[in-house]
């Protein structure tokens, strides 16, 4: 079935009539080998982060070995496997994901491995909320990799400066930005080109834009999750409560966010080592806290849904089994964990796939970003991860989507149209792509 992308997109059949992805299921394809399996894993991390946790790896297994092969980047690894996938020729085993798994699967890109990946999903190895993105239509497509938990953090130096309480919902982040405002400060920021905070809030919602419904796909931008997301943003702009400082030129970025003009970041721990080294005005006087919920919530919940988490076995390996078995202990292991601290940063990567990540949570802390606010990190960081909730279902023609998403996004910012508008336009854009690639729409 390889070679067959377009026939696979056009039936969405996709992934509604499993059977005809399933018809390529991996199974019986692992070739018989003398010696030890080897599994060329593509990723384009850095060397000194992979290459001790293959270390790890190939000392701790005898019959299948890892071997590393670094990509440039995301788009050229992207590249790489559609080439190797379409030849049949040199197809690497495993590769750092890169896409929806909808996608990745109506492409004819990645393997189903569910029945490889059952054994391991029985032994409760994954956290609840790293399954959803690895799926499309019951089946797995990437072996999963789970998210960095979703917090705040606040310049609290300034919070108390003009005496603002910390933030307990978005509508309290509006009334924050509305003081801050009288003092010529930002309450956050809202990138021109970006509009991951409007997804966000409406996965905390628990909204998605796309869904599957028996035999076709329903999308719907409209709902009411995606409007209630939708409010909050609009009222950020409309009372120009928030910078649109752009995220392209990182340093000027991580200034901006130290000189004290914006109080309030949404981030993640991955970003935190960024910010301990490159503050110098406002090192210290940061606070975490609970991300914002929305008023009259009954359950604390956070996004967790991440795309390009976790790893995919491309359609043509010939050892899938042992390609799983590899990419299940590089996101579950306890050795696979430890063996990824970095001596420069002294962390470790985030092991958003397990179900209890707190071993490693005091590694991710900073020791000077938050001043005497740093024993409360943990506790916030581990509180998001077990609060994660992923209701997000990727559409097959998501990344057409996202960039539409952007050109619209753009004008939101700068007010020449309305986000309300901005989702009605998404919505008929949508469907009427989704129509003209054949696949069954309802919108």
């Amino acid at each position: 079935m390889n070679g067959r992308p377009a026939a696979m997109a056009t039936a969405t059949a996709v992934l509604l009539s499993i059977s005809v992805l399933a018809g390529c299921s991996s199974g019986a394809k692992t070739a018989k080998s003398s010696g030890p399996v080897t599994i060329e894993y593509w990723s384009w991390e850095e060397s000194p982060t992979v290459d001790p946790v293959v270390a790890k790896f190939n000392a701790t297994h005898k019959d299948v070995q890892l071997k590393f092969v670094k990509e440039a980047d995301n788009p050229g690894t992207q590249q790489n496997v559609r080439n190797a996938v379409a030849a049949q020729k040199n197809v690497p085993c495993l590769v750092q994901n890169f896409g929806e798994a909808p996608s990745l699967a109506s492409e004819g890109l990645a393997d189903d491995i569910t029945a490889d990946l059952d054994p391991y999903l029985k032994q409760g190895l994954f956290a609840q909320s790293a399954l959803a993105s690895a799926q499309a239509g019951g089946k797995y497509y990437a072996v999963p990799g789970g998210s960095t938990p979703a917090f705040m953090v606040i310049n609290r130096k300034l919070y108390d400066q003009y005496g603002v309480a910390v933030p307990k919902t978005w509508a309290d982040v509006i009334a924050a930005g509305k003081v801050f405002k009288q003092h010529g400060i930002y309450v956050m920021n809202l990138a021109g080109e970006d509009p991951s905070t409007l997804i966000n809030l409406v996965q905390q919602a628990g909204g998605s834009w796309y869904r599957i419904d028996g035999d076709k796909w329903k999308v719907d931008f409209l709902s009411p999750e995606s409007l209630k997301a939708a409010s909050v943003v609009q009222q950020l702009i409309d009372d120009n409560l928030v910078a649109h400082q752009t995220y392209t030129d990182k340093p000027a970025l991580i200034s901006y966010f130290d000189s004290g003009k914006m109080v309030s970041l949404p981030t993640s721990t991955w970003q935190l080592a960024s910010y301990e080294l490159n503050y110098k005005k406002s090192l210290g006087d940061w606070e975490p806290v609970d991300l914002p919920q929305f008023t009259g919530a009954t359950k604390f919940v956070t996004p967790s849904h991440s795309p390009t988490s976790g790893v995919i076995v491309p359609r043509g390996c010939a050892h899938v089994k042992e390609a799983v078995e590899a990419g299940v202990w590089l996101n579950t292991s306890k050795d696979a964990i430890n063996a990824s601290y970095q001596q420069d940063t002294g962390q470790y990567t985030w092991p958003g796939a397990i179900p209890d990540p707190s071993p490693w949570v005091d590694s991710v802390v900073p020791d000077k970003l938050f001043g005497t606010h740093k024993s409360e990190a943990g506790g916030v960081i581990l509180k998001a991860a077990r609060s994660g909730r992923d209701t997000w279902v990727a559409g097959p023609d998501y990344t057409g989507m996202f960039a539409e998403l952007q050109d619209q996004w753009a004008k939101v910012v700068t007010k020449q149209t309305t986000l309300q508008a901005a989702l009605q336009h998404m919505q008929q854009w949508t469907v009427a792509d989704l129509t003209s690639k054949h696949i069954n729409v309802e919108g």
